[in-house]
């Protein structure tokens, strides 16, 4: 709209940033904590690959086996713990998102109820030149009857 200007335009910006920089935050969380999904499957694929007994082994491959099914369980538990961390940390981020989408969201809304303000004085100064517009001409047309 032609001569209006928003007054808090530089905090509006300023809050689209910030909110582009913790999306950016929430999508690299989000692909750390897939990573570690990702891993822990792997676990436990290895896991349930080895976990059967072979009666053809002999009894150090079964110790191997054992000690190898002992070091990969250790290995999904401590996983699945560095898992909920990070879920927890996506979470945090989301909520961290929220808000400042919720900020921004704010702003936009009084740029919005300013511009409509805006637009309708500027529809109230056009109507009052109109109207003067169409008083001045009754008057011409009456003189000219006259």
């Amino acid at each position: 709209m032609k001569g209006y200007k928003f007054r808090l335009q530089k905090l509006l910006d300023i809050r689209i940033d910030i909110e582009e920089e913790y999306k950016r935050k929430f999508q690299q969380a989000q692909s750390i904590k897939e990573e570690v999904e990702n891993r822990l499957d792997s676990l436990k694929t290895n896991y349930d690959k080895y976990n059967t007994v072979n009666s053809k082994d002999s009894i150090i491959d079964r110790k191997i086996k054992n000690q190898y099914l002992i070091a990969l369980n250790s290995s999904i538990e401590s996983t699945a713990s560095e898992l909920r961390d990070k879920e927890e940390a996506v979470e945090e981020v989301r909520l961290d998102l929220t808000q400042k989408q919720i900020e921004r969201k704010t702003v936009e809304h009084l740029k919005e109820k300013s511009l409509q303000s805006f637009i309708k004085e500027q529809n109230l100064i056009e109507q009052k030149a109109n109207d003067e517009f169409a008083l001045y001409g009754f008057i011409r047309n009456i003189n000219k009857k006259s």
